[in-house]
């Protein structure tokens, strides 16, 4: 009886490893078409959207950071009035009466353990009020561990706190909505993209900052809309995709800045 069963597990660990790789290799197929499709249109650099917004309200500037990746940074917008910061800046200036001066530390391609990179970057005296973080997709597209993801953020969100600023997450979004991804690559990615939004909200409250479900928030328009919300390379937000997005986090920022709730 032993050799039967025997026989019959090794088959069934052959052929297992068999599926995986066929698997495997699938994926990576998927993943070099993906990248052909979207390229490089927007090129690699962001527009500056730096300056102190809303100049005209007076009195002393909210100082806000934004940190994270290429929709942190902006890429896709045509003006840098349409960048995330700005976009953030006017929302925040405009809801509590005071200028905004923004900085934005977010690099186009950011990993979560690039925000350390980003913080380090700054001057020691340099004080937000509030920081925004954006990031993740490159994460999920690189396949960076959840585990891992997390505890970058974590520690990055305790070197905000450390300078004195209240911090918003907006967590990763839904890579599920990207169409030139084909599947089954784009509901894997869309699976792992939610997961990992999830363990971000989850850090983020456990550390006292405030989190913000970007797939909850704005998903459904990236999918339902996609030739609008998204710029010509169909991968990053456009100037309404921008728009949006900011829309969903300024109320969170705006309660940070007051200490009210969100």
């Amino acid at each position: 009886m032993t050799r039967p069963r025997t026989a019959v597990a090794v088959a069934a660990s052959v052929g297992t490893g068999v599926v995986l790789l066929g698997t495997r290799l699938l994926l990576g197929r998927q993943a070099a078409l993906a990248r052909r499709r979207i390229g490089k249109p927007l090129g690699e650099d962001a527009l500056d959207a730096d300056r102190v917004w809303r100049p005209s309200l007076g009195g002393a500037p909210i100082e806000l950071l934004v940190l994270g990746d290429s929709i942190a940074a902006g890429l896709g917008a045509r003006h840098r009035k349409e960048t995330l910061g700005a976009r953030l800046a006017k929302g925040v200036g405009g809801r509590l009466r005071r200028p905004v001066r923004l900085r934005t530390a977010a690099v186009v391609g950011a990993e979560t353990w690039m925000l350390r990179q980003q913080l380090e970057k700054l001057p020691e005296v340099y004080r937000p009020d509030v920081a925004v973080i954006v990031v993740g997709g490159n994460d999920v597209t690189h396949r960076v561990p959840i585990a891992d993801s997390v505890a970058r953020l974590g520690a990055a969100i305790v070197a905000l706190q450390e300078r004195g600023a209240a911090v918003v997450v907006g967590t990763c979004p839904d890579l599920g909505a990207l169409r030139p991804v084909p599947q089954p690559l784009r509901a894997i990615a869309g699976r792992m993209s939610r997961r990992l939004a999830t363990a971000q909200a989850a850090t983020a409250l456990r550390l006292g900052a405030r989190p913000v479900s970007l797939r909850r928030a704005v998903g459904h328009l990236f999918v339902s809309r996609p030739d609008e919300m998204f710029s010509v390379d169909r991968f990053h937000p456009s100037a309404l995709g921008y728009r949006r997005t900011a829309e969903a986090l300024v109320p969170a920022v705006v309660a940070s800045v007051t200490g009210g709730g969100a």
